[in-house]
């Protein structure tokens, strides 16, 4: 069953005639005029900027908080030789936000070591035994945090009591009370003036760097543009301009363990964008740190050593492989703990918890709620949760942090540790929060659309033209288009495991290649349906050909689906909670939205119950199977001649055995078996034979009668009418008459 994820709005905001000139004057169509105005881009100015991004706008790294006395601490560690700690994270934007702050540090001569935690030893931020050993052992009198810091109090305040300052840059959310640190580097600092908030962490460290190098070190820009579309933080204002430039950087990096990284993926560097970025680069990037220690990434991301760096991207290659199936079974074993609270909390003692946040993620896609993965050992739970946009999930778990160990996140992702008997409670206070503040976790996401189109209209041209909108990501969505009133022309399974659908669609003349990932099962829902899509558009290049292609975002249908499956065997996949009518199920109470006609009404009755089932119920879906047992409407119900042929041949027995010999007699009068059976109880009920102990005995003496006098007669010709059209009708008239009756 076709079911959308979103609530869909096409944006119907029309720019002016004025503003689709002033696109024009930049060698952009008019559908590019359209989105761009979309984005409530109005002035030639905003124009400009926007799609020409330039390094000078970037914002002055001074207007940072306590910026000019973390770079004062930090030159003065360089003069006096002092051991300085890089402490980062283990994902992609932390061993970005390492591997920045590592070549600032190389570069001005400092004397550094990088750590990066492992989540499953050290957890997130900053680790009071991991301070100890760097302060005590590798006599590290200089800590500078990247991409973590803001939570972590007891190690930031022991580490300053033992003569060594914590230098903390971050970007996460700030909790009520920080950390005493030496200097605290933060876009969203409550006694700063630093005029965007959304850096990630790689871009805060960049921004350090910038203020230590006292130039724009736009050779680092690759590492800014993998931490900051990994983060998925949004592409708008300082951070549009910082990856725009680190792609083109990523295009021709000099980093030589990227480029092993690269060549392992096999990308065609010229043909790198965003995308690449948060499909290819940054999940191999992530599955180090999901599954095993992620300070190798460090080297691959900073050294110059070119077998050390290819075995390192070899080795995160099939980390991601590993990550990939950890995660499928996962998946799986999830999916069964799912039910109906509007915050789904789910925990299986074992489980990995580096890729917890990939299957919350996967789940929350799948079910549209928020969900809290967790893995129990020795009583304690650890996780990552995410949200969705309505809900605040950091706000609504932070008002009960008193019952976490280790708390931390953003509005939409969390991660956590809490005792396994804390649970009840911490659910108590989800269901208070959403009652407080009024929330409706069902409501759908939406999905902002921003224009419907027509496959004619679609070229290389438009395309080619969206791309200068580029990089897309949060803010900047990738455009999104409403395709409908098209038909199937193919619809098929496809990847591994046949998980994926690809169609051919086809409006007027125009036709086109359809992908969705992860409804393979719904190919036969595709092709009888013809849904509403929002699509994106790509370009897919095959065999030395190119072509649109869309991808599918998502998919609805208008009113009632009618699925056929008279003819298919396990092609689609129906809900599981769906109602199967068959003509031995009672009526009952209702629990579904879909129903299944498992069979062929067989009598009035069963017909009548069918009609008053769809009479009774709106349903969103149904399935038709029309099985039957015994098919009279191949057989008929039986000519004159038949009878007349039937009659004469057993006139001449005195007895005959219908127990054995009816298909001798069915095939000599060649009259299919089924139909035999039913003329022998006709011409019994008309008492032109009777039977006893199988023995079937003519009756001569009986009443002048018309065989259509049978009320077994008459119902089989009922029976062949209903099944003919059950069998042979389109399913549409079927519901239609159903409906009506």
């Amino acid at each position: 069953m076709i079911t959308p994820t979103f609530d869909w709005q096409v944006n119907t905001d029309e720019p002016s005639d004025e503003f689709v000139k002033l696109v024009k004057k930049q060698k952009l169509d008019e559908l590019a005029a359209k989105i761009l105005w979309k984005r409530e881009l109005r002035t030639e100015d905003e124009l400009t900027t926007f799609l020409n991004p330039s390094l000078e706008n970037l914002h002055d790294p001074f207007l940072f908080y306590s910026m000019s006395r973390a770079v004062e601490r930090i030159r003065q560690a360089v003069e006096n030789q002092e051991t300085i700690l890089i402490y980062g994270d283990y994902d992609a934007d932390g061993m970005t936000s390492a591997s920045i702050m590592k070549t600032a540090l190389d570069e001005i001569g400092a004397e550094s070591l990088v750590y990066l935690p492992n989540r499953f030893t050290d957890g997130y931020g900053p680790n009071l035994d991991v301070y100890k050993y760097f302060i005590e052992n590798e006599s590290v009198s200089l800590i500078i945090t990247v991409d973590n810091g803001v939570s972590g109090h007891e190690a930031v305040a022991y580490a300053q009591e033992n003569a060594c300052d914590v230098i903390i840059t971050d970007h996460h959310s700030l909790p009520e009370t920080l950390p005493d640190a030496y200097a605290i580097i933060h876009p969203e600092h409550p006694d700063g003036r630093y005029p965007f908030g959304e850096l990630a962490g790689c871009g805060v460290a960049f921004k350090v760097a910038c203020a230590l190098l006292e130039y724009i070190p736009s050779e680092m820009l690759d590492l800014v543009a993998i931490g900051t579309v990994a983060d998925m933080m949004t592409l708008t204002d300082e951070n549009r301009i910082l990856v725009k430039f680190g792609i083109e950087i990523l295009k021709n990096t000099e980093r030589i363990g990227l480029e092993a990284l690269i060549n392992v993926i096999d990308i065609d560097k010229s043909d790198i964008t965003e995308e690449t970025i948060a499909f290819q680069i940054a999940p191999r990037l992530n599955a180090l740190g999901r599954i095993d220690d992620p300070n190798p990434a460090i080297e691959l991301l900073t050294g110059w050593d070119e077998n050390e760096t290819q075995a390192i991207a070899e080795m995160i290659d099939r980390k991601n492989i590993e990550r990939k199936e950890i995660v499928a079974e996962m998946l799986v074993a999830a999916e069964s703990q799912l039910d109906d609270s509007p915050v789904q909390f789910i925990y299986q003692t074992g489980w990995n918890p580096g890729v917890l946040g990939i299957v919350a993620g996967q789940l929350l896609q799948k079910t549209g709620k928020p969900i809290v993965m967790l893995s129990e050992e020795n009583g304690l739970l650890k996780g990552s949760a995410r949200s969705i946009p309505t809900f605040n999930i950091f706000e609504a778990l932070t008002a009960h942090k008193e019952l976490f160990i280790t708390f931390g996140g953003h509005a939409q992702a969390a991660g956590m540790t809490f005792e396994l008997a804390n649970l009840p409670e911490i659910k108590a206070g989800i269901a208070d929060f959403i009652t407080k503040n009024k929330l409706d976790l069902s409501q759908k996401n939406q999905l902002i659309l921003d224009e419907s189109i027509t496959l004619s209209d679609l070229t290389l041209e438009t395309i080619k033209s969206l791309s200068k909108l580029a990089p897309f990501g949060q803010g900047n969505p990738k455009p999104q288009f409403l395709v409908s009133d098209y038909q199937v022309v193919q619809s098929r399974a496809m990847g591994q495991g046949n998980a994926h659908l690809k169609l051919k669609i086809q409006q007027d003349k125009a036709q086109i290649e359809a992908v969705y990932f992860g409804h393979g099962a719904e190919s036969l829902d595709f092709e009888q349906s013809a849904p509403d899509l929002a699509v994106t558009l790509s370009v897919n290049t095959w065999n030395g050909n190119t072509a649109i292609q869309l991808m599918v975002v998502d998919a609805r249908v208008t009113g009632v689906q009618l699925i056929d499956l008279r003819n298919q065997q396990n092609q689609t996949k129906i809900p599981k909670n769906a109602l199967i009518f068959t003509n031995n199920t009672e009526n009952s109470v209702i629990m579904s939205d879909v129903i299944v006609v498992a069979e062929v009404p067989d009598s009035a009755e069963n017909l009548i119950r069918l009609t008053e089932i769809l009479a009774q119920h709106e349903f969103v879906a149904v399935y038709f199977q029309n099985q039957m047992t015994y098919h009279y409407y191949l057989t008929g119900g039986g000519t004159r001649e038949q009878f007349a042929k039937f009659y004469k041949t057993i006139y001449q027995y005195p007895e005959f055995d219908v127990r054995y010999k009816l298909k001798n007699l069915a095939d000599f009068l060649k009259i299919p078996d089924i139909l035999l059976v039913k003329m022998v109880q006709i011409f019994e009920e008309l008492e032109f034979v009777t039977i006893a102990d199988g023995l079937m005995t003519v009756n001569k003496a009986a009443t002048k009668r018309q065989f259509t006098e049978s009320q077994i007669y008459q119902e089989l010709q009922e029976t062949v009418k209903m099944q003919a059209f059950f069998a042979l009708s389109p399913v549409r008239d079927i519901y239609n008459e159903l409906k009506n009756k």
